[in-house]
């Protein structure tokens, strides 16, 4: 049985950025999205005591870009909309299934993964709460890089570091974007989607990604196609 990482530390060398932006730099094509949309600049401050700044390391700019777009597509949203957005969906699928939803924005999620999993609307409640309070206390480059670090992308492979290892022997800054956007739809369903044993389902969720990618103007469709196509490489 492979133990379940504790809360991640450092992993790398030191970036300074504002914590708001989409990421850009590590395993990015541009520093902008395919549309030519302007994204916030970067600043240095402490990432614990301010939601706003971020000075530890980047995650890796196509993994935390593809996870965005994929899970949580208003994550760089002003706090307030993300927070009853997410609410919002969470508690209305709770509602609707009568069964565990998962959490709707990537700071729920990080909860859920940290704090433990429970079902139903009072479970959900609770996973909201942390949520915010995570999303209070950290800014969010610093939420991105411990959802990485802490989500289970099958096969025995828990966080970002493992999972690129393991899938495709490469780091998580030299994924490229069809690695990427593999690995970004495997924590909704690890064990179903595990591309070593369900390669056809795994795929089919790969586009996904790929397709939300573009919605979110991080690719083009040209771009998104081509990645599709690519060979994955998996070891």
């Amino acid at each position: 049985m492979v133990a379940r990482p504790a809360a991640p530390g450092h992993r790398g060398s030191h970036s300074s950025c504002s914590g708001h932006g989409p990421l850009h730099g590590r395993g990015a094509v541009s520093g902008h999205p395919a549309g030519g949309r302007r994204r916030p600049e970067a600043s240095r401050s402490n990432p614990r005591r301010s939601p706003h700044t971020y000075s530890g390391p980047l995650p890796p700019a196509r993994l935390g870009n593809a996870i965005v777009a994929v899970e949580d597509e208003h994550f760089y949203s002003n706090f307030l909309i993300n927070i009853f957005d997410g609410a919002g969906r969470a508690a209305l699928a709770t509602l609707q299934t009568s069964q565990d939803p998962g959490g709707s924005t990537i700071a729920q999620q990080l909860a859920k993964q940290l704090y433990g999993h429970g079902s139903g609307f009072a479970a959900t409640l609770r996973e909201i709460g942390l949520g915010v309070k995570l999303s209070l206390d950290y800014s969010k480059m610093r939420i991105l890089d411990m959802y990485l670090n802490a989500a289970y992308y099958g096969h025995g492979y828990w966080g970002e570091l493992a999972a690129a290892r393991g899938y495709f022997g490469t780091s998580p800054a030299g994924l490229d974007w069809a690695q990427a956007a593999m690995l970004a739809g495997l924590p909704q369903a690890p064990a179903a989607l595990d591309p070593l044993k369900h390669y056809v389902l795994a795929k089919q969720r790969q586009r996904h990604v790929l397709h939300q990618l573009v919605v979110n103007q991080y690719l083009n469709r040209a771009q998104a196609d081509a990645a599709y196509a690519e060979p994955l490489d998996l070891r």
